[in-house]
């Protein structure tokens, strides 16, 4: 049997907790240094919190320590990772190979999507090296992961939800070559969100100021199973810088998913225990997304299906509610019915293909939808079979705003007579045992039934505590005892079990480090993101005889590649002839020649591996 294990975003400790209550097999977050969301660090103590929290539940906590580091903070780094480890943190993402020739304690190291893992062949490397799991390339299709389940046996895990890098993890520069801000160093600018011109080497704009590198949101709901088959046991959520709405939607999303398949499998079961209950029905749509696309997953690596570009905005779409049937007397006419109410946002495409939107002031008896305040709508703006999404539901944010889940490990409880005066103990789900004394004599009860009802009632009140009762057997005479001693023998049946569930979790250990094999390239230039000694020294330990220093160390300059991707311009635009997807009407020839995109003084050029269906971007000097 194989363990599932869903996997969580935690912006901070309540975050994490959030996603434990939802339903997450495990939690990701970012210490206060070296995670590759800066914004997103937190502290050990507070780590330390939920490692507890999330323990009681056999859930597990993994720090993100995936930035590149320099030789100064190396010893910081690993002073770091001692906290963490006795912390009680389970094992460490990780991206600078150079902490693999570091004396660290017994903590088990998985290699971030940010270290570039596409192929068999490098996943093969990783898993000699010592990694424990490989979290794998968004890009990767079933049939590539099945491939590289077949030639390895570490664990793999997958992205299933969430805002997708264009570029492939660990390989983007563009940042650090705009501003300095380098995403292997947790600082990414975030130029794939900026509008761009495309233009030709004449400068003719042939598409102008669109989000062309802007990706719609991963969503790999309707594929769980296909990719369980291919080898996958860990299924992650990115979102570090979301909001709580959304760690508390999607885990509780995917919760229901992957226990739906567990349930119609029995070679699968969930990877901790307990059992949510949700006061709400979730829904990716009703939170932060820009569409959705399941990104190569379900097609060969070099014919994606259907669209994954976002290129009218990089902002939140919503849900689609209809489609505009008519504008009448400044209220708006959709062609199905809806529940828009007043206070909800609505957002549409203009005609320019821009985003625009206003809130509700009311809607009236015939669902006419009227914009609140001063807000004009126009014909122009909103022409017949313009789809309306909502991208902000007051109702729903108003409900995720309370208590929206619990989660509850079940318990057996007996109740009996004992020299010293009664014992409750219990049983959980996990077969882990609790016993409790309450020294009294307790009185001879008048009325049997009501002293019994009073003992179910007392000893029943689970109600703020991580467990639930399944059954209670009282095994005593028909005896009367006060409510407060009831409540004590509870309470102290709790602690020791919350105790005896911390001892009984089996954390996991990473065994020694395995001798080094040989890489399989002997030169390594900038993308190897060496950026200290000890990850120079990792390489040439493996036969490497030449390393390139990393790009935040001495930038390359113009000419240098900054991005490659599976998503492509010219074949979102139409233009692709190995595909069949039509040109637009109003759409502009493209250049024979090579493409530019620019933003301001930023210029890069674009070019086409077609053989390998990849788009690649280059520095060039900034425009006058």
């Amino acid at each position: 049997m194989s363990c599932l294990e869903l996997l969580a975003p935690a912006k901070n400790m309540a975050f994490g907790k959030a996603a434990v209550d939802h339903g997450a097999d495990a939690v990701y977050i970012g210490p206060e240094r070296f995670g590759a969301r800066a914004a997103a660090g937190n502290s050990v103590a507070d780590i330390e919190a939920l490692c507890t929290y999330a323990h009681r539940y056999f859930a597990r906590v993994y720090a993100a320590f995936n930035t590149l580091l320099f030789d100064h903070e190396l010893e910081p780094a690993r002073r770091l990772i001692q906290q963490l480890y006795h912390a009680g943190v389970d094992a460490l993402i990780i991206q600078d190979m150079g902490l693999l020739e570091m004396d660290l304690p017994p903590i088990p190291l998985f290699a971030s999507t940010q270290t570039d893992n596409r192929t068999p062949q490098k996943i093969r490397f990783l898993e000699q090296s010592g990694f424990s799991r490989v979290i794998l390339a968004r890009e990767l299709s079933l049939s590539a992961i099945k491939q590289i389940r077949e030639v390895t046996g570490v664990e793999l895990e997958a992205f299933v939800h969430g805002a997708l890098c264009v570029c492939y993890s660990g390989q983007c520069y563009m940042s650090a070559a705009i501003g300095g801000r380098s995403a292997n160093r947790g600082a990414c600018g975030q130029p794939c969100r900026l509008a761009w011109n495309l233009e030709d080497k004449q400068g003719t704009v042939l598409c102008e100021n669109k989000h062309l590198l802007s990706l719609k949101d991963m969503n790999r709901a309707d594929f769980l199973g296909d990719l369980v088959r291919a080898g996958v046991t860990s299924f992650k959520i990115e979102g570090r810088l979301k909001d709580l709405d959304y760690v508390k939607n999607i885990t509780g999303f995917y919760r229901q998913r992957l226990d739906a398949l567990i349930e119609t499998d029995s070679s699968q079961s969930r990877a901790s225990s307990g059992r949510t209950t949700f006061f709400f029905t979730p829904d990716p749509c009703k939170t932060f997304n820009r569409g959705f696309t399941d990104y190569f997953l379900a097609a060969s690596p070099d014919s994606p299906t259907g669209s994954i570009d976002a290129f009218d905005t990089p902002k939140s779409v919503g849900e689609p509610v209809g489609k505009v049937r008519q504008i009448k007397n400044q209220a708006l006419v959709l062609d199905r019915p809806h529940d828009l109410r007043a206070g909800d946002g609505i957002c549409f495409p203009n005609a320019p293909g821009r985003l625009k939107g206003f809130y509700v002031n009311r809607v009236d008896e015939n669902a006419f939808v009227f914009p609140s305040g001063k807000t004009l709508i126009h014909k122009h703006d909103l022409p017949k079979g313009t789809m309306v999404f909502r991208n902000h539901d007051l109702g729903f944010a108003r409900l995720m705003a309370g208590m929206t889940a619990q989660r509850k490990i079940s318990l057996d409880m007996i109740f009996c007579e004992h020299p010293q005066g009664f014992e409750l103990s219990c049983v959980d789900e996990d077969n882990i045992r609790a016993r409790a004394l309450l020294r009294v004599s307790g009185d001879p009860a008048r009325n049997p039934d009501t002293a019994r009802a009073a003992i179910e009632k007392q000893l029943g009140k689970l109600g703020n505590t991580c467990f639930e009762l399944n059954r209670l057997e009282i095994l005593s005479k028909p005896v009367f005892l006060p409510a407060a001693d009831l409540n004590c023998l509870r309470r102290d049946l709790v602690e020791c079990l919350e105790k005896n569930r911390l001892t009984a979790y089996a954390r996991m250990t990473a065994g020694p480090r395995p001798t080094p094999v040989p890489f399989y390239r002997e030169h390594l230039d900038f993308r190897a993101n060496a950026a200290n000694h000890l990850a120079v020294q990792f390489y040439k330990k493996r036969g490497v005889t030449s390393i390139d220093p990393a790009f935040e160390c001495a930038p390359p300059g113009p000419g240098t590649r900054v991005m490659t991707t599976k998503h492509c311009i010219r074949r979102s635009l139409g233009w692709c002839s190995g595909k069949t997807e039509k040109k637009p009407n109003n759409a502009p020839q493209p250049s024979l020649g090579p493409l530019f995109l620019t933003h301001g003084k930023h210029r890069f050029q674009v070019t086409f591996n077609c053989r390998e269906c990849e788009m690649q971007i280059y520095t060039v000097f900034h425009s006058a």
